[in-house]
């Protein structure tokens, strides 16, 4: 019986390791290779060969044929030139496993000049071949000279990406749809489109208008479906908001995507609700670094252009309520507190400037407000950051209003800690010494005039100021003697 009409299972040692690995995946390589210029096998001999040499390829050790231009040829002919689906999506796997594993396999791909084939397999309406070709042209946008340009402008790989991204949202249209109900390549396939958009986008930045019909299907997955509490911004959660976080917010168009006339609020409600899910789940410092950094991104870019009304929601969700002033600011386990918490946080530097920005875009961008509404301790170092003063008046103790059904109350507030003054626990202390006093004031002098020297704050010394104001006690003799 001829090798090439033996099967695969009788011929093939899947056990085969070091030398036997390497002999068994060169005379698969050779047959499939054999086989385009003359055929040579049936449909299912091919198709068990292309099983063999996939599962023979997850090691690259002793698979050599595989990576070699002869072999990366073979799987790309019969992926892209097979009649047959399934023949195409075997090889797709094997190509794909090997770009995956081998940089240079991708380049040699990008120079056999398959880029219309693969573009036109991911337009199938079929959720492996949207996997498998958006897996190719994810992988080549990696360490080769792919033209993204080409691939959007004359291979409409935007519009193709775009429209497998609507169709995975129709599912969504009428009730959500519970986790456990969805087919497990409708979840592995979108999540491969979002990857592919998110590169095309970030290596390719002056063609992100193009992905902008896919900003309402994101929108609708994202407010239709599941959120598990325990990992909130697992896939493909984390991806759609990867793939929101770079789309173009200048189109005219995506203004009505984002505040819909029906429920202006609900996408940002959506995405305030991820927030208070995440910063729950999250707690160590490279989670919350790798996870939060797009969802706060993409509040940063929604708010300026948002309704007042949803301005208002989103300050009240996220910046410090009359509850949490009930403590220090920061302590509290609300979103609040928890937002200050990782503002201070030296492990996660994205995050905590993102943080930062937000509160401080919540505050108008005003320096003076910024510090009444998260007091100068979590303030401070931003300013500093950005060359911004603190207004003089700022470091007074201020007030915020309380009450309700339109009477109004002041509340006096630290200004550090941001506090409220008739919160802070009352400290039962000796009366200083006149010695004590002293010592304090120098000590207060040098403080005050360390800290105008920085420039950072217009103060005034109050030890300078109560000179000039005469404001001095002149001491007795009998006090000085004592």
């Amino acid at each position: 019986m001829p090798e090439t009409a033996r099967s695969p299972t009788a011929s093939a040692d899947l056990s085969a390791t070091g030398p036997a690995k390497l002999k068994e995946v060169t005379r698969l390589v050779d047959t499939l290779t054999a086989d385009l210029d003359k055929v040579s096998l049936l449909p299912h001999q091919r198709d068990a060969h292309l099983d063999a040499l996939k599962i023979f390829g997850r090691d690259p050790s002793y698979a050599d044929p595989i990576f070699t231009k002869r072999g990366i040829e073979t799987l790309t002919r019969h992926a892209f030139d097979s009649p047959s689906n399934t023949t195409s999506r075997n090889a797709l796997r094997c190509l794909a496993n090997a770009m995956l594993l081998n940089q240079e396999s991708r380049q040699i791909f990008v120079d056999l000049g398959y880029e219309a084939k693969v573009c036109e397999k991911l337009r199938n309406d079929n959720r492996d071949d949207e996997f498998l070709a958006g897996r190719v042209i994810f992988l080549t946008t990696y360490g080769t000279t792919i033209n993204i340009e080409k691939l959007i402008d004359e291979h409409h790989v935007a519009d193709i990406v775009c429209t497998n991204i609507a169709r995975h949202a129709q599912q969504y249209a009428n009730e959500p749809t519970t986790i456990k109900e969805m087919n497990p390549m409708e979840d592995m396939s979108l999540n491969e489109s979002l990857k592919l958009m998110y590169n095309l986008i970030n290596f390719c930045p002056q063609r992100n208008r193009s992905f902008s019909p896919a900003l309402q299907p994101i929108l609708t997955i994202l407010l239709k479906r599941p959120i598990p509490a325990s990992k909130p911004l697992d896939p493909p959660i984390k991806f759609l908001l990867s793939a929101l976080m770079l789309l173009d917010y200048n189109d005219p168009t995506s203004y009505g995507s984002i505040f819909p006339k029906s429920d202006p609020n609900t996408n940002v409600m959506r995405l305030l609700e991820i927030l208070d899910m995440s910063i729950k789940a999250y707690t160590k410092g490279e989670e919350i670094e790798m996870e939060l950094p797009p969802l706060l991104k993409i509040l940063l870019m929604f708010y300026p252009s948002a309704p007042a009304s949803i301005k208002s929601i989103m300050q009240s969700r996220i910046l410090p309520s009359e509850e949490d002033r009930k403590q220090v600011l920061g302590q509290a386990s609300t979103t609040s507190g928890r937002m200050l918490k990782m503002s201070n946080n030296p492990v996660t530097p994205n995050t905590r400037v993102l943080v930062s920005e937000l509160l401080f875009k919540l505050s108008d961008e005003n320096a003076r407000k910024f510090v009444e509404n998260v007091g100068y301790g979590f303030a401070s170092g931003y300013l500093m950051s950005k060359n911004l003063s603190v207004p003089q008046d700022a470091m007074e103790t201020t007030t915020i209003g309380s009450g309700q059904e339109g009477h109004q109350r002041q509340i006096p507030i630290n200004p550090i800690t941001g506090q409220r003054l008739d919160a802070e626990p009352q400290v039962e202390m000796p009366e200083m010494t006149q010695e004590e006093k002293e010592r304090e004031a120098e000590r207060l002098f040098v403080l005050f005039e360390r800290l105008r020297a920085t420039g950072v704050m217009n103060v005034q010394n109050p030890v300078t100021a109560a000179a000039q104001e005469g404001r001095f006690q002149e001491l007795d003799d009998d006090d000085e003697s004592d």
